[in-house]
C-alpha cells in the first residue's frame, strides 16, 4: 500500500513537473513572442525615425523632463541604433533668444487654442551646437482634472533647409532690388519670370511678359536675323553678351547691355534662360559727349590739344612711311587779350568762333584745324610737296583774317594772327617737338611786328633758351640786390639849366653781365615782376632825389617810368604818396612817364588813377609820344602835363623834312593844350639848335649828357653852369 501511495505520489509529481514544463515553454514562447514583437516594434521605429530624418521627444510636465529618441547613422554594413537621450530640464535644450516662442506654442495647445504644438526654433545637438528644428506634438496624457502631463512629437534638423529658404529670400530680394532688368525665359524664349527693373525699363508689367515671347522687345533697328542668331548663340554655347537695341512698349527705342546664360535641367530636366539687360542710352550719349569733351574744344568744335596729338602723331607715321613732310602752323590772335579786356570774354568767345570758322574755310581739305587754348590755333598740313607749301598756307591765313569778322548783328572787328611754322622731319621728329619749334617761331613772329610768320630755326631755340635763362634769374634780382639806377638829366632850352633828371632801370647779372632794358622788360611785365621792380624804382629813385635836395639841388625834378600794370592796379597813388611821405619829397618835384600805347589802352580806369596821383601833386608825361594811337580827345581830358617825343622823329630831324615837320605839329599841339614839350635822343647840336627855334622846352640825350650813376650824376649837376652850355639859349 505504502508502494502504491509513493507511485502515485511520484506519478502526480511527474505530471505536476509535466505541466509545469508546459506552461514555462508556452510562457518561454510568449515571452519570446512578445519580446521579439517589441525588437520588430524597435526596429520598425527605428527605420521610421532613420527613414525620416526625424526624433521622436516625450515631454513630463509634471516632472519637467524629457526624453529624446534618436537614430544613429549606421556605419557601413551595420544597422543603425536608437539612442535615448533624457534632460533633466527641456528647456535649456532651447536656445535662449526662441525659448519664449517655443513656451508660448506649448501654451496655446495645452489649453486648447491650437489643435498641435508646433515650433522652428534652434536646438542644442549631441555636438552640442545649435541647430533648427521643427518639433510637432500633441498631448498624450492627462490626470483625473482633465489636465496635459504629457506631450509628446517628433522633431526634424531644418538647417539645410533654413540656410536654402534663407539664400532663396535672399537671392529674391536681390533680384527685387537690382536695377538690372532680370527675366527668366523657357526654352522656346517665353517669359517664365521677371522683376520689378524690368517692368521699369521695358513699361510691360510682371503679367504682361509672363507667357509671352521674347521677340516683343525686338526693335527695328535690327533685323529679325540678328536676334535669331543671337538666341542660336545662347542654346548652342550656352551664353551670349553683347550691346544691342530692344523697345519699350510705348514704342521708344533704347540701347541695352544684355548678357544671356543658359540654366540646364532647371524645370523637369528643361532648360531655362536668364537675361540681365541694362539700359545704356544715356550712359552711351554721356560717353559720347565725353569723348567729345576730351577730343573737341566746347567753344569751337575744333579738335583740342589731345586729339591733334593723336592725329599728328599718325600723320607722322605715315610721313615717315611715305617720306613726304608735314607742316605744323601754330597762329596766335594778335593783342586779343586787350581786345577780350574791353569788349568782355563774351564777345572774345564769338571772335574765336569766328577765327574758327575762318581758319576752317582756308584751311585744304584734308587739314587738321585744332584750337590749343585761349587764342592759340593750330593747322596741320600734311603731303606737302615743298616746305614752301607751308608759307603759302600762312600768307593766305593772315590775308583772310584782312577781312572783318563778323561777331554779332551787324557788328565786325578786324584780328589779325601771328603765325610760327615748324616741318616735319626737317625740325623734329616727335609731335611735342614738332609744336613746341612751331610755338618758338609765333613768337617771333609776334616780336617782328605781329601780322606775319615766321618758320622755325635753331637761332630761335637759342633766343628762346636765352629768354627761359633771363626769366628765371629776374625772379631773383631783388633779391639778390643785382638792379641799379642810372640818371640821365635833361636840359631848358629856355634857360640853359638843368631841371631834372630820368632814372633809368639797368640790371647787371654776376654771370650774364649788363642786361639791356628792352631785354628783361618785357619779361618783367609778362611775370608780373614788374609790380615788386617799379615799386623798388619808385623808392630808389625818391631817396636818391632827397639826397641831391640835402646837396641844394632844390628844385630839380625826377622822371620814373611806370609800367601798364602799375598804372591799372588800383594801389598806384596809394603807394605813390606812401613813397613821398616817406622820403619827404614834394609831390611836384616827381614826375611819372607812361607810354601812350598803356593810357589809350583803358583809358577811363587810367584817367581816374592819373588824377589820384595829380591830386598828390605828382607830374604827369606821355613817354615816346608819336609811335602810337592816342586820341586827341582823350589827351584833352586826361590829367597830363609833360609830352615826350620819341627819338625816332628826333634821329633825322635835321635832314628829313617830314621829321621837322612832325616835330614842329607836336610842338605846336602842345603849346596849344598847355602841355610842355621834352624830345629824347637829342645826339648832336644841330639837333638842339633846330628844337629851339620850335620852342621845344627840353632836351634829353646823349648831347647833353649820357646816363650816370647817382655819385656820378651828382657831380655832373653840382658842376652845372648855365654859361657853360653849348650854345647860347634863345
Amino acid at each position: 500500500m505504502l508502494l502504491l501511495i509513493l507511485g502515485l505520489y511520484a506519478a502526480a509529481a511527474t505530471a505536476i513537473g509535466g505541466v509545469l514544463a508546459w506552461l514555462w515553454r508556452r510562457r518561454w514562447r510568449a515571452e519570446r513572442s512578445y519580446f521579439e514583437q517589441i525588437r520588430e516594434r524597435e526596429e520598425r521605429l527605428k527605420i521610421a525615425l532613420w527613414a525620416s530624418g526625424e526624433h521622436f521627444w516625450d515631454n513630463d510636465l509634471i516632472r519637467n523632463s524629457a526624453h529624446v529618441l534618436s537614430v544613429e547613422e549606421p556605419v557601413e554594413g551595420g544597422a543603425g541604433t536608437i539612442r535615448t537621450l533624457r534632460f533633466a530640464n527641456p528647456e535649456l535644450e532651447v536656445h535662449p533668444d526662441d525659448l519664449p516662442m517655443v513656451r508660448q506654442a506649448m501654451q496655446a495647445h495645452i489649453e486648447g487654442r491650437a489643435p498641435m504644438f508646433v515650433s522652428e526654433h534652434r536646438s542644442r545637438n549631441r555636438d552640442g551646437k545649435w541647430t533648427w528644428v521643427r518639433a510637432r506634438g500633441r498631448a498624450v496624457a492627462r490626470d483625473a482634472l482633465g489636465r496635459v502631463t504629457r506631450v509628446a512629437g517628433t522633431a526634424r534638423d531644418i538647417s539645410d533647409r533654413r540656410d536654402a529658404d534663407r539664400e532663396r529670400r535672399i537671392a529674391s530680394e536681390v533680384l527685387r532690388s537690382m536695377n538690372e532688368a532680370v527675366s527668366v525665359l523657357d526654352e522656346n524664349f517665353f517669359f517664365v519670370a521677371v522683376n520689378p527693373a524690368f517692368s521699369k525699363t521695358t513699361g510691360y508689367t510682371e503679367d504682361e511678359a509672363i507667357g509671352h515671347s521674347a521677340s516683343m522687345l525686338d526693335s527695328p533697328q535690327h533685323d529679325a536675323e540678328f536676334y535669331r542668331e543671337m538666341r542660336e548663340q545662347v542654346v548652342r554655347e550656352g551664353h551670349w553678351v553683347g550691346e544691342m537695341w530692344q523697345r519699350r512698349k510705348n514704342g521708344e527705342d533704347f540701347l541695352c547691355s544684355l548678357e544671356s546664360i543658359r540654366v540646364d535641367g532647371a524645370i523637369d530636366q528643361r532648360s531655362l534662360y536668364v537675361a540681365v539687360l541694362s539700359d545704356i542710352t544715356r550712359a552711351k550719349r554721356t560717353e559720347q559727349e565725353l569723348r567729345l569733351l576730351a577730343n573737341y574744344d566746347t567753344l569751337t568744335n575744333l579738335p583740342n590739344r589731345s586729339l591733334l596729338s593723336e592725329r599728328l602723331s599718325q600723320a607722322i607715321v605715315n610721313a615717315r612711311r611715305e617720306d613726304s613732310r608735314i607742316a605744323v602752323l601754330f597762329l596766335d590772335l594778335d593783342r586779343f587779350k586787350d581786345v577780350n579786356d574791353s569788349l568782355g570774354h563774351a564777345t572774345g568767345d564769338r571772335i574765336l568762333r569766328a577765327a574758327a570758322a575762318r581758319l576752317r574755310e582756308v584751311a585744304p581739305t584734308g587739314a587738321t584745324v585744332a584750337r590749343l587754348s585761349g587764342d592759340e590755333f593750330t593747322v596741320v598740313l600734311e603731303h606737302l610737296r615743298d616746305p614752301e607749301e607751308g608759307d603759302r598756307l600762312a600768307e593766305r591765313i593772315i590775308h583772310a583774317f584782312d577781312a572783318p569778322l563778323a561777331i554779332e548783328d551787324r557788328r565786325e572787328i578786324i584780328i589779325s594772327p601771328s603765325i610760327g611754322i615748324s616741318l616735319y622731319p626737317d625740325h623734329a621728329q616727335v609731335p611735342t617737338d614738332l609744336l613746341k619749334h612751331a610755338d618758338t617761331a609765333m613768337y617771333q613772329a609776334k616780336a617782328a611786328g605781329r601780322r606775319t610768320y615766321q618758320r622755325y630755326t635753331e637761332q630761335m631755340e637759342w633766343e628762346l633758351r636765352q629768354r627761359a635763362t633771363l626769366s628765371g634769374a629776374l625772379r631773383k634780382v631783388l633779391e639778390n640786390g643785382e638792379l641799379r639806377l642810372v640818371y640821365q638829366p635833361r636840359l631848358s632850352l629856355r634857360t640853359g639849366a638843368i631841371t631834372g633828371v630820368e632814372a633809368l632801370l639797368r640790371w647787371e647779372h654776376p654771370y650774364l653781365g649788363l642786361i639791356p632794358p628792352n631785354h628783361f622788360i618785357p619779361l618783367a611785365e609778362e611775370s608780373g615782376m614788374i609790380l615788386p621792380i617799379g615799386e623798388w624804382v619808385m623808392r630808389e629813385a625818391c631817396t636818391t632825389l632827397r639826397r641831391w635836395r640835402q646837396h641844394g639841388l632844390g628844385t630839380l625834378n625826377m622822371s620814373v617810368n611806370v609800367s601798364a600794370l602799375q598804372l591799372l592796379r588800383g594801389d598806384l597813388p596809394r603807394y605813390v604818396a606812401k613813397v613821398l611821405a616817406d622820403t619827404g619829397v614834394p609831390g611836384e618835384r616827381l614826375e611819372l612817364e607812361l607810354t601812350e600805347s598803356v593810357v589809350m589802352a583803358k583809358a577811363a580806369q587810367a584817367a581816374q588813377t592819373m588824377q589820384a596821383l595829380r591830386d598828390l601833386g605828382v607830374r604827369l608825361a606821355i613817354d615816346d609820344f608819336g609811335t602810337g594811337y592816342s586820341s586827341l580827345a582823350y589827351l584833352k581830358r586826361l590829367p597830363i602835363t609833360t609830352l615826350k617825343i620819341d627819338k625816332a622823329f628826333i634821329d633825322d630831324i635835321a635832314q628829313n623834312r617830314d621829321d621837322k615837320a612832325i616835330t614842329h605839329s607836336i610842338i605846336a599841339m602842345a603849346r596849344t593844350l598847355g602841355l610842355y614839350v621834352v624830345a629824347e635822343g637829342v645826339e648832336h647840336q644841330a639837333q638842339a639848335r633846330l628844337l629851339m627855334e620850335q620852342h621845344c622846352d627840353e632836351i634829353q640825350g646823349y648831347w647833353v649828357a649820357r646816363p650816370l650813376d647817382p655819385y656820378r650824376c651828382l657831380a655832373f649837376l653840382r658842376n652845372w653852369r648855365s654859361g657853360v652850355a653849348r650854345f647860347e639859349p634863345a
